[in-house]
Formats: C-alpha cells, sequence, structure tokens
C-alpha cells in the first residue's frame, strides 16, 4: 500500500517548513523571555512538551512575570484554547479512530495543523497533511524553546534584542486577516478597549479575561451584516 506521506505535494511541504522555521523562532522568543522573566530554565521546555499551545503559554508567563494571580494565568489559557473544542469536532476523523492516534492526535491540534487538513481534497491527503504539519511544528517550536531558554539565561533584558516584540507581532498579524471582516472587527475592538481600561486599576490576566465582554456585540454585529 502506498504511504500517505506520498500524497503530500512539495508545495505543502515548503508551505510547513517555513511555518516550522517560524514556529522556531517565535518559540526562542518565548523561552527567552520566560527565563529572563524569573523562571526556572526547565519552565518553559517542560510547558512546551506538555501544553504545545503558544498563545497560552505566552499568556501564562506574562501574567505570573507581572505578579498576577496563577489561576487569572491559568483562565486566561483556557479561554485562549477553548478554540480547539470546535477544531477537534472538525477534524475527528482526519486525526484518527484509535485512542493512541486520539491522544496523540489532539497533542498536536494546533490552528496550523487544522487549517492544512481541512484544506485538502480528500480525506487521505487530510491526515498526511494534519500529523506532517503538526510533528514539524512541535519539534520546531520546542526545540526553539529549548535555544531560546539556554540563550535567556545569558541575556538579562530580551527586550534588548527585541525579542519581547516577536509574539505581539505574530498575533497580529495573524489577527490582521480576519480584522477585514466587520462581525469580527468591532467584538475585537470592544474588548481591546475593555482591556486597556481596566489594565491601570486591575491586577494582571484580569483586563485579558474582561476584554472577553467584546463577544456581546458578536450577535448585534451579525444582525447588521445579515
Amino acid at each position: 500500500m502506498r504511504s500517505i506521506w506520498r500524497t503530500l505535494d512539495a508545495e505543502l511541504w515548503r508551505g510547513v517548513l517555513a511555518i516550522a522555521v517560524a514556529a522556531a523562532v517565535n518559540g526562542a522568543s518565548f523561552g527567552a523571555i520566560a527565563v529572563s522573566a524569573g523562571f526556572p530554565l526547565w519552565v518553559p521546555v517542560v510547558m512546551s512538551l506538555l501544553v504545545f499551545a503558544g498563545g497560552s503559554q505566552y499568556l501564562v508567563v506574562g501574567v505570573v512575570a507581572a505578579g498576577g494571580s496563577p489561576i487569572a494565568a491559568v483562565l486566561g489559557g483556557l479561554v485562549l484554547n477553548a478554540r480547539h473544542l470546535p477544531f477537534g469536532l472538525a477534524v475527528g476523523d482526519v486525526v484518527g479512530r484509535g485512542w493512541a492516534a486520539r491522544l496523540l492526535g489532539s497533542h498536536l491540534m494546533i490552528d496550523e495543523s487544522v487549517a492544512y487538513a481541512m484544506a485538502q481534497r480528500d480525506a487521505t491527503r487530510a491526515r498526511a497533511a494534519y500529523w506532517a504539519c503538526g510533528a514539524a511544528l512541535f519539534a520546531a517550536w520546542n526545540l526553539g524553546v529549548l535555544g531560546g531558554s539556554l540563550a535567556g539565561t545569558l541575556v538579562d533584558d530580551p527586550s534588548t534584542l527585541g525579542l519581547d516584540a516577536v509574539f505581539p507581532a505574530v498575533m497580529l498579524a495573524l489577527v490582521l486577516p480576519a480584522l477585514k471582516d466587520r462581525a469580527k472587527l468591532l467584538p475585537a475592538l470592544l474588548g481591546a478597549a475593555v482591556a486597556l481600561a481596566a489594565t491601570p486599576f486591575l491586577p494582571a490576566g484580569v483586563p485579558v479575561l474582561l476584554a472577553l465582554v467584546g463577544l456581546v456585540a458578536v450577535p448585534r454585529t451579525q444582525a447588521l451584516t445579515a
């Protein structure tokens, strides 16, 4: 039987490689920031292996480093990763039916692996794309975090190298295309305004949670655009 990996063409592999390189750079930024913020080297490394969710990891480190409550950090991470619930419904058959495949496949379930899988024209290619992208990004992210954590022990302030700006820049680049849709722009602006206004008065991490009030604008916005 022909291997499912042969169903993937060179263009898809180039896309996966490009994303993996970006993940390694982003992971290095996270590792350096975490260690420079006072976390032991093993914390970002183990967190990346067990959590493997860059946005949530940055959020937890940022909140705790700023003096915020670990509970607020964890709640923020859970909210940020709530998108994985519909992801799982969308690619459940792609991941596999065995418990081992589902357990490992769930760990590799990130935005990119889901997007690559759903973009394929048949189930075989979708399965291969999901596992190829997920595995490549897992390896790249964790190697980047390890390298960044080691480098962070040598740098007192990562901002001197601009590493603290990597994650916000990446998140902004991911969000900007979605903001062309008015139904998404208004809730995002409302949430950002609430978080910005609450930041001087509330503990770190709480303004991020309050930004969820932006979601109340979704039904009204959708009605206007319907």
